[in-house]
């Protein structure tokens, strides 16, 4: 029986259930064995329900990308885009202001998560203090399992460690000061003030580095998408990015690229996967592809995976629409040829009317276009030296792994322009009503993935993503971002050179024909985009760069340069100032460049972005249920107020915590 903890812990932190998922290195995924977090005290006295609640944490980090219930149409990792340069809310028959940030956010706005097309700032502050709670419970009941030896311990301390920072490192660059919670209280308490998000930092950093001293390496743990070292120390160089340490930060990316046993995938390895259709759309094996095929990311033989979420099984297994959501909806009708006829159809496989030729249901998925991209995600910043680098395998047609809307072919048999390409334009007359969802380009490599339910079914139209009985397992590090994070250091101590170094080293790998010299920030988020899309948190790692920016003193690649003191208190929707972050939305995306809002076939859609925005509005839900405490609301917000108690140093506001 699953039994649901007592009210023992904090109302900020949703109860949830208890149980494992621990992968081993076949592809025998062991089933969720939920234990009672009912009476603690006895449970976590064995070292079983140490790992039981650890192994819990370790699943749950895929809820941050998927989250099975809403995936059909949405999932969280799209709000993380929708709020960055790289892409925007793109399903334009849902509400007129569902992008309008600058006017609708307010911290009593919807939090839902229950809703398909729902945005998630409630559920990542949900989910995030739901596995802080996981953290806590293993460090407060830790010394009770009097079986451990002292390395055993200080192993499940360490990986503890890694679970709470990487939450807190995610929360106060999407909320700002929050609340630190470090321990399971005997009874709830309802007195929390904010913690200064620089102690917060502060406080994971100096649990990850004994993180790193304690936590074994992958090649002595047991089992894939548990906490490893390696891990530990990635976590740990950004957490020394935040704090302004980057020599700390290089050093460590030292350590992890040429002392830690991972390399660059260089050549085409594993399993290859030939992709939904070959006679519609041919793959050319190649490495990127490989890299990013989920049966190939779990295998001993690639040792580029710092650590993989796993996502497989039957009972453990959380469907994926990639296709569905990030792909555009090139199946409209109001996509046409230039005589009026649908540009392409869907047709089953035993449909007289089926043509594999152009199957692009099953080789490109059928796309919503949930989160469309930018349009500078999809041609500027590719560019590099003045050209746009197409030879770069991320952004390759030629070989499969990209697409352009303009290689596929008309499929309409009575059409004149039958079999000829995709054009946005005949003329002056636009044959895509809605750009905006049904007209960009996309990295192929990144969202396909086999829908197994549909493939066996002859009557499929809808090929979507990840379905029961398909593999969806995602990277959360790769070395690739460690050479991209010591880049990071470098340029901040101001060596552009050795920053373009680390740049490149990706790049090359990538086949890419255009090389650095020296490199800007901005080139160096660049290269992020291109090689880390749907796996960083794009909204969450600006902002950090945004604070280091600010941190190091150096411009960006405007020249700009920002004041730690206030580089993210400022609002209005003007294009001076603001974050790095804003000025990114403000270069590179369509926010607050059409104030009359743009018309679509369902009415006209309003896109903006605030200054203020930088931080989403702390929940005012957790303000209201906090009654003997005061949470601080970010500024811009309605109930910001500067004058409200803040803890400046963690260790003030851990020892305010027993305090009720």
């Amino acid at each position: 029986m699953i039994r649901y903890i007592k009210n023992k812990i904090s109302i900020l932190a949703p109860l949830v259930v208890a149980s494992t998922l621990l992968v081993s290195c076949s592809e025998d995924f062991l089933e969720p064995d939920p234990l009672s977090f009912y009476e603690p005290e006895t449970t976590f006295s064995t070292e079983s329900g140490l790992q039981a609640v650890l192994a819990s944490a370790d699943k749950q980090l895929r809820n941050n990308y998927i989250h099975y219930n809403n995936a059909g149409n949405s999932v969280p990792i799209g709000t993380e885009y929708v709020f960055s340069d790289m892409a925007k809310y793109g399903k334009t028959d849902n509400s007129s202001t569902i992008a309008d940030f600058a006017n609708t956010m307010v911290p009593t706005m919807s939090y839902k998560t229950a809703t398909n097309d729902d945005f998630y700032f409630g559920f990542y502050w949900g989910e995030a203090y739901s596995g802080i709670k996981h953290a806590n419970t293993v460090l407060t009941y830790i010394d009770k399992v009097e079986s451990l030896s002292e390395e055993v311990k200080r192993k499940y301390m360490g990986q503890a460690y890694f679970h709470r920072a990487y939450r807190y490192l995610n929360l106060v660059y999407q909320f700002g000061d929050i609340p630190l919670i470090t321990k399971i209280l005997e009874v709830p308490k309802q007195s929390y003030y904010s913690t200064k998000k620089e102690a917060i930092i502060e406080m994971i950093t100096a649990d990850m580095e004994k993180a790193v001293e304690w936590v074994p390496e992958q090649s002595k743990l047991p089992y894939l998408g548990v906490v490893n070292k390696g891990a530990c120390r990635q976590l740990l160089i950004k957490c020394y990015l935040a704090s302004g340490r980057f020599k700390d930060a290089e050093n460590q990316a030292d350590i992890l690229i040429n002392q830690s046993g991972y390399s660059l995938m260089q050549n085409t390895f594993g399993t290859f996967d030939p992709g939904g259709n070959p006679t519609t759309w041919t793959i050319s094996r190649n490495v990127i592809w490989d890299l990013h095929r989920p049966e190939n990311k779990i295998i001993a033989g690639n040792r580029e995976a710092i650590m993989v979420m796993p996502n497989g099984g039957v009972q453990s297994f959380l469907p994926f629409a990639s296709m569905r959501i990030f792909g555009p909806n090139w199946n409209s009708g109001t996509v046409t040829t230039p005589d009026g006829k649908q540009a392409a159809g869907r047709f089953a496989s035993n449909n007289a009317n089926y043509q594999a030729k152009y199957d692009y249901a099953r080789a490109l998925g059928r796309g919503i276009a949930t989160i469309s991209a930018s349009y500078y995600s999809q041609h500027p910043m590719w560019v590099v030296n003045g050209v746009e680098d197409k030879q770069d395998l991320r952004h390759n047609s030629t070989v499969g792994n990209w697409v352009n809307m303009e290689d596929l072919k008309y499929s309409d048999k009575t059409s004149a322009f039958y079999q000829q390409n995709f054009r946005l334009r005949n003329g002056t007359t636009l044959l895509s009503k809605d750009t905006l969802r049904e007209w960009f380009d996309f990295p192929l490599y990144k969202i396909y993935l086999h829908d197994v339910v549909n493939e066996t079914n002859p009557n499929a139209t809808d090929f979507q993503g990840a379905s029961t009985g398909s593999k969806a397992h995602w990277y959360l590090y790769r070395l690739a971002e460690t050479y991209l994070l010591r880049a990071e250091a470098r340029f901040y101590q101001g060596n552009v050179g050795g920053a373009a170094q680390d740049v490149n080293v990706v790049r090359a790998r990538a086949g890419a024909s255009q090389m650095y010299g020296q490199v800007t920030i901005g080139d160096i988020c660049a290269e992020r985009g291109r090689e880390l899309y749907l796996e960083e948190w794009r909204n969450v790692e600006l902002k950090r760069i945004s604070h280091c920016l600010a941190l190091s003193g150096r411009p960006d690649e405007w020249g700009q340069t920002y004041n730690k003191a206030n580089w993210d208190k400022q609002s209005g929707t003007d294009a001076a100032g603001g974050s790095y972050w804003y000025q990114r939305i403000v270069h590179y995306t369509l926010y607050n460049k059409y104030p009359s809002g743009i018309v679509v076939p369902n009415g006209t859609k309003f896109y903006t972005m605030d200054k203020r925005n930088n931080y989403w509005p702390i929940p005012n839900s957790a303000i209201t249920a906090n009654i003997k405490g005061k949470l601080s609301q970010n500024f811009g917000y309605d109930g910001y107020d500067p004058n409200i108690k803040v803890w400046d140093k963690w260790q003030d506001a851990v020892a305010d915590e027993s305090q009720l």
